[in-house]
């Protein structure tokens, strides 16, 4: 008979759990996609782009010219040509020794010679080499997430493959955890993971089965980390690897688990929706972010609207929304469903504050990215 787990009696602070489980934990190798596979996975270093267009071409259809052949030419002082000039669609590539390119109607060739009736400038029409991308330009910084505008110069720079980094991310549904277990593989896949689900029985053997690390680099455990007689995930994972800590100075999210199967590091989240969000952005993000060689997540400084009270010795999750030019709190430690949703930011208040007063300028983590 497995007794069931206890919580320590005390908590570990949150930055103590996150040093412990980030220890040793680089970025992954990384790999090539096509640009279809690539969305919102995270760059790794890249060639420079050629120049896109590689030459000169016609924004519109019209007539192919050189400029400073055109001076003085008007409608009352027709300027008449040797030769006919050529007629270029647009997207077409300038004719050698040409420079711009005139109205369909600029030009008459009624006559036994053509003549243009307007003037021109030196571009009028014509999209220049390099301008939709310079030379030596990269898709993207190593470190971003590819988005549809990264993507969009790498499918016009006729590139077939890109270099990023995906970590493989493996989610065992510890039962009856299917609400969470989807919320938290929408957000790693939105994060740049390979997503990958399993279930498994609440019970040791089961769950201790379901832990194999072979081909993934980061797992997540979803439900059994409380102190009910069905909670066996952590006695799972002691039972597997090492188990760096359980029950984290974390709140909403206290009963997360940490620990590490060989090198795989393993955060067993809560079964509850508003417990496991706030676990994975105080623990689980920042290991995926470290695994995909990510930059820093983008945040907005801010002034709190009204005070946020939290007790010292425990990190509180502070969901936030912009009111007229200042941050207010929607939800703080009890995180409902309809807070996590309308939420446009994130703020985790340290365990050693007691929260922050009515003005204070905050830096939140955006969740609308």
């Amino acid at each position: 008979m497995v007794t069931a787990q206890r919580l320590p009696p005390s908590l570990t602070p949150l930055d103590a759990a996150l040093a412990a489980v980030l220890r040793d934990v680089g970025p992954v190798q990384p790999i090539v996609l096509p640009p279809a596979d690539a969305l919102r996975c995270i760059a790794a270093e890249m060639p420079a782009l050629r120049a896109y267009p590689p030459h000169d071409v016609a924004v519109s259809d019209g007539w192919a010219m050189r400029a400073n052949d055109l001076v003085g030419a008007s409608s009352y002082a027709p300027l008449p040509l040797a030769e006919p000039p050529v007629w270029v669609a647009a997207g077409a590539a300038m004719p050698e020794g040409t420079d711009c390119v005139v109205d369909a109607d600029a030009v008459d060739t009624s006559g036994p010679l053509p003549q243009v009736l307007a003037e021109a400038i030196p571009g009028q029409g014509v999209r220049r080499a390099g301008s939709d991308i310079a030379v030596g330009r990269t898709v993207i910084a190593a470190g971003e997430p590819l988005l549809p505008r990264g993507l969009l110069l790498a499918r016009a720079a006729g590139l077939q493959m890109l270099r990023v980094r995906r970590p493989r991310l493996r989610i065992v549904n510890i039962a009856n955890g299917e609400l969470t277990a989807q919320l938290i593989a929408d957000i790693a896949s939105l994060a740049g993971a390979e997503v990958v689900g399993i279930e498994a029985a609440p019970d040791v053997a089961a769950i201790a089965n379901a832990l194999d690390t072979d081909g993934c680099d980061l797992m997540v455990t979803i439900g059994g980390t409380g102190v009910g007689h069905n909670d066996a995930t952590v006695n799972a994972l002691a039972s597997r690897g090492a188990l760096i800590a359980h029950g984290i100075a974390l709140q909403p999210g206290r009963t997360t688990a940490i620990g590490r199967i060989h090198t795989t590091p393993v955060v067993a989240l809560p079964g509850a929706p508003d417990q496991a969000f706030a676990a994975w952005w105080a623990i689980a993000l920042p290991l995926l972010d470290r695994l995909s060689g990510r930059r820093s997540r983008k945040t907005l400084v801010l002034p709190l609207e009204r005070k946020i009270a939290s007790g010292v010795g425990v990190a509180e999750v502070v969901l936030l929304i912009r009111e007229q030019g200042s941050w207010a709190a929607l939800a703080t430690g009890d995180l409902s469903l309809d807070a996590i949703a309308r939420a446009e930011a994130l703020l985790i208040v340290p365990g050693a504050a007691e929260g922050f007063a009515a003005g204070t300028v905050v830096d939140a983590y955006i969740l609308r990215e």
